[in-house]
């Protein structure tokens, strides 16, 4: 599921949002918030610890890459003096992320809708990081990398969408989250030392979070019960869990009874092989100080 984005197929290369012309607003809130930002005197990281967020997604809204939600628009008001600046962008804003929510592809459209609203997500991932885990830099490398190339624009545009669907992790309520990852590819430096060494601290920052558990499944383990590949377990508001798989570019939802149940069963069995969630982050500590 994580990396479900990687084979959507558009008309033309397009910024997130580009097709209803609300891109801009979200251009322009980023310009705003940086500047009133800068003229309070606040670095991106004091914004982020104020505003209770991180200091990648001020850096991210403030060059238009993520949308700065209604909520934080509110709190950011009132810590940097706006005097109803931001305020009085909520409503457009609201208004814009109910029509951004339709610009994935018609085959990842229904999923993307239901990861928005779930109230909890479990996955295996044995190939790379997943995708709501991803560093922007990390992202870019990993499409970048892909094989046939993709145009610029293309890339920019798939980045921009893949950080847009973390917002998940500001939600409150928030969803349920686990993640079980095989150790080879946080070992892997895909794009190279720098964005390897950011993104194990995302994991960390992640990981440390309340609602998310990181598990790794070490190398050296003699069993295994998921070598058919990465799958995500999702529990969609209102309705049964379910469980997405996606081999090349070929996605399948799978909600028949007893399918989900085999999943759910694997997947049980992967976290009791894993290292434990404090054990986890333990490893990618010392990964970091490997490097």
């Amino acid at each position: 599921m994580a990396n479900a984005e990687r084979e959507e197929r558009p008309e033309r290369p397009e910024r997130p949002a580009e097709s209803d012309g609300t891109a801009h607003l979200f251009r322009a809130l980023g310009k705003q918030i940086k500047v009133l930002r800068e003229r309070a005197g606040l670095s991106q990281r004091d914004l982020g610890l104020a505003a209770h967020c991180g200091e990648d997604l001020i850096s991210a809204m403030e060059r238009g890459v993520r949308t700065p939600q209604p909520d934080f628009l509110g709190r950011a008001d009132t810590l940097l003096n706006a005097g109803g600046v931001l305020a009085a962008a909520v409503d457009e804003v609201r208004e814009a992320l109910s029509r951004t929510r339709t610009r994935h592809p018609d085959w990842f459209r229904s999923y993307a809708r239901v990861e928005a609203d779930a109230l909890a997500l479990h996955e295996y991932s044995a190939q790379v990081v997943p995708g709501l885990l991803q560093t922007e830099a990390y992202a870019r490398a990993v499409f970048t990398q892909r094989r046939p190339l993709l145009d610029e624009a293309t890339i920019e545009k798939r980045v921009a969408d893949r950080l847009d669907r973390q917002q998940i992790f500001e939600r409150w309520p928030a969803p349920t989250f686990s993640y079980v990852l095989e150790e080879t590819p946080l070992r892997r430096p895909i794009g190279g030392r720098a964005v390897h060494t950011e993104q194990l601290q995302r994991l960390l920052h992640i990981g440390r979070l309340r609602t998310v558990e990181i598990q790794v499944m070490p190398t050296h383990r003699e069993e295994h019960p998921a070598i058919g590949g990465t799958f995500t377990l999702i529990t969609p508001k209102g309705r049964q869990q379910a469980v997405y798989t996606e081999l090349y570019g070929h996605p399948r939802l799978i909600t028949d009874s007893e399918e989900v149940r085999v999943f759910s069963e694997r997947y049980g069995i992967i976290r009791a092989q894993a290292l434990t969630p404090r054990e986890s982050l333990t490893l990618i500590e010392k990964m970091l100080g490997e490097l």
